[in-house]
């Protein structure tokens, strides 16, 4: 009897090893009690790039060459004699008031005199401009112009596979070759 109690206890030990190891390897077919994820691979049948287009801008500097005429400065002794003689004349006319159909007795000398001083400042200055030389010279005109090209650019992969007869379809951002790593999810039936 003693070895047959030996014998039965030893089965018992030898059947909880094996429970054990079995229960452990959750991979092997068994599921995790507490719903845990495994992974297998699946089969792809389909791989399609996709791209999106993307507009670039990028600031170029254009530059001219251009011709631009200058003149001298104007010299302020024109503006200063038109003046004096302009002045001189609205102080003659002033004084000497104006004949013809309308009389007009004891003439306005100031305000003659400081209209002729500017009609004559006026025309002195525009002789003296008339008269300045003019001079060329070459100078460089640039502007910031933006410039807009597009490039294409790889966002991702549709990838469809095939996993225990069903298909699917997914977007990875790389190419996965002929399979990809799927997770797998095993819970009880109600």
């Amino acid at each position: 009897m003693q070895l047959f109690k030996q014998f039965i206890a030893g089965a018992a030990v030898a059947a909880l090893v094996a429970l054990s190891a079995t229960a452990k390897a959750g991979p092997q077919g068994y599921a995790d009690p507490y719903g845990a994820d495994n992974y297998d691979f699946a089969r792809v049948t389909e791989v399609t790039p996709v791209y999106t287009d993307v507009e670039v801008r990028s600031p170029r500097t254009y530059c001219r060459d251009e011709q631009v005429a200058y003149r001298e400065p104007t010299s302020p002794a024109g503006t200063l004699v038109g003046g004096l003689i302009g002045a001189a004349v609205g102080n003659s006319l002033g004084r000497s008031g104006h004949r013809g159909r309308y009389h007009h007795h004891g003439g306005n000398r100031g305000g003659a005199t400081v209209a002729g001083a500017l009609v004559g400042a006026l025309v002195g200055n525009q002789v003296s401009r008339a008269n300045s030389r003019t001079y060329y010279a070459t100078e460089s005109r640039c502007q910031v112009v933006d410039e807009f090209s597009s490039r294409r650019e790889l966002v991702g992969y549709d990838v469809r596979y095939r996993y225990n007869g069903q298909v699917y379809l997914t977007r990875t951002d790389y190419h996965p070759g002929d399979r990809i790593r799927v997770r797998v999810a095993v819970s009880p039936a109600p």
